[in-house]
């Protein structure tokens, strides 16, 4: 790799502000020296360091606009807004023509939410500007501003003027596909990526998003034909390969997915993904061995991913082998109690393994975790009813009912309880509404309720309701 010179005089201004800061010499930098010394902490992420060269830098050239800039850029990523429209303020007096004052004072705006005034003030910078790398970057952040107020159609425009100001920017490239997509459109996403080929043959990136987007519209043969070239253009994109074998596994291809996910393990470290998947294909394959092999090693690689956890408590589900999947479901929980997904698995194991108590638990942390689906607040009342908690079994089809107005399922099961509670008049009530809103029905009350199910007035109300839908 060749070096210029320029290249040199930055590494040597670098090595020597490093050497001073061991030290208690102070030593001398021009003011280039020191911003692109600043620059290059900002770049990695240095920030103490960037301080603490800005500081100095300020020290040796108080007067030095472009230092002073840094200074602004350090408020703010500290939230010292005042502060830094202070000095730009000051700064505008001196250099009224700046484009960099106004991509602060932009900035600036956009932290507070305004960001038609950001958009605004950066088009005022983007006529001050003399070149196309700094158009682009203010392209790019107009571009993120229109993404900020969910104007997907203005920001798809400025991201498209930085590719054509610079083909290879694929941060651009990502963010126009992201409106494309969240526009819903598909075929134009397609369209778009495929005149960008013409440009561009062998992006990798570009032929990675056009598969995506045929994979959305389910054209699998054009998905995998486009993740193969994206493979030819980059045989190390590790996207394409798990992409592609997405596809294979829609393809009912399980084999070739396999070989796909795998060949990942080889470019770089293993991912929870590939092997998560690779478990789920020998799973459809009746590889039961290698299927549970290939779970076991996802959840050791990656105990925080639920789907992991999930899968394997779902392979012994289907094995019927509940012992263990509610011994991997408790494993998981212990990894992380709040879960919604495994309190919903834990509740149902517990149901089938007649463990009624527990299961009540289970859908019981579901719900105050959030999962309101009619059939969680169903299978708690359900087992409360088996526990003989006739009255909570109603608070929580009451607050079922909140969620799913006009519900028959519910309707029965309430006037299965208050006539088990003897409070007739509400069991008549909930019971007409049931018939009303479901004949068919009924026999939720002969599953639920066998002592009531042939209770005189009970039998007295389908009978009526039946006569009268004849």
């Amino acid at each position: 790799m060749m070096f210029s010179e320029q290249d040199d005089d930055h590494n040597y201004s670098l090595t020597k502000f490093e050497s001073m800061l061991k030290t208690n010499d102070v030593l001398f930098f021009d003011s280039d020296e020191f911003e692109n010394i600043i620059q290059f902490y900002f770049e990695n992420g240095r920030i103490a360091r960037a301080k603490k060269a800005i500081k100095l830098g300020l020290e040796q050239h108080p007067s030095s606009i472009s230092l002073k800039l840094f200074q602004v850029e350090i408020y703010v990523l500290e939230d010292k807004l005042p502060q830094a429209e202070k000095l730009l303020d000051a700064l505008y007096v001196l250099d009224p023509l700046n484009e960099e004052i106004y991509i602060q004072k932009a900035n600036i705006l956009s932290k507070r939410n305004e960001h038609s005034k950001a958009i605004d003030t950066l088009k005022i910078a983007l006529d001050l500007t003399d070149s196309d790398e700094d158009d682009a970057d203010l392209f790019a952040l107009i571009g993120m501003e229109y993404l900020f107020m969910d104007q997907f159609e203005n920001a798809k425009n400025y991201f498209i003027k930085c590719i054509e100001l610079d083909i290879e920017d694929y941060s651009a490239l990502y963010n126009i596909i992201y409106c494309f997509e969240f526009l819903d459109l598909h075929d134009e996403a397609i369209d778009f990526l495929n005149h960008y080929l013409d440009k561009n043959p062998y992006c990798e990136v570009a032929w990675h998003q056009l598969g995506k987007q045929y994979a959305v519209l389910q054209d699998y043969p054009k998905a995998l034909a486009a993740f193969e070239f994206a493979i030819i253009s980059d045989d190390t994109f590790i996207g394409a390969y798990l992409e592609k074998g997405k596809v294979l596994e829609k393809m009912k291809n399980y084999d070739e997915a396999i070989e796909n996910y795998n060949y990942t393990l080889t470019l770089d470290e293993p991912t929870s993904f590939a092997l998560l998947r690779i478990g789920y294909c020998y799973e459809k394959l009746g590889s039961d061995d290698l299927a549970e092999q290939y779970y076991f090693k996802t959840v050791h690689e990656d105990p925080l991913l639920d789907k992991g956890w999930i899968s394997i408590t779902k392979f012994y589900n289907k094995k019927k082998d509940y012992q263990k999947a509610l011994y991997y479901i408790n494993k998981a929980i212990s990894i992380d109690d709040g879960n919604v997904k495994y309190w919903k698995l834990y509740a149902q194991i517990n149901h089938r393994l007649n463990f009624i108590e527990e299961a009540e638990h289970g859908y019981k942390k579901a719900l105050d975790l959030g999962n309101y689906d009619l059939d969680t607040w169903l299978e708690r009342s359900d087992v409360l009813i088996q526990l003989g908690e006739y009255e909570t079994s109603a608070f929580n089809l009451i607050q079922a009912s909140e969620f799913y107005p006009e519900t028959a399922e519910i309707e029965y099961r309430l006037a299965g309880i208050y006539f088990t509670l003897l409070e007739t008049e509400k069991g008549q009530y909930h019971l007409k509404n049931g018939l009303l809103l479901n004949p068919e029905y009924h026999f939720i009350i002969e599953e639920l309720f066998p002592a009531i199910a042939n209770h005189k007035l009970v039998v007295n109300i389908i009978s009526n309701r039946k006569k009268t839908s004849e």
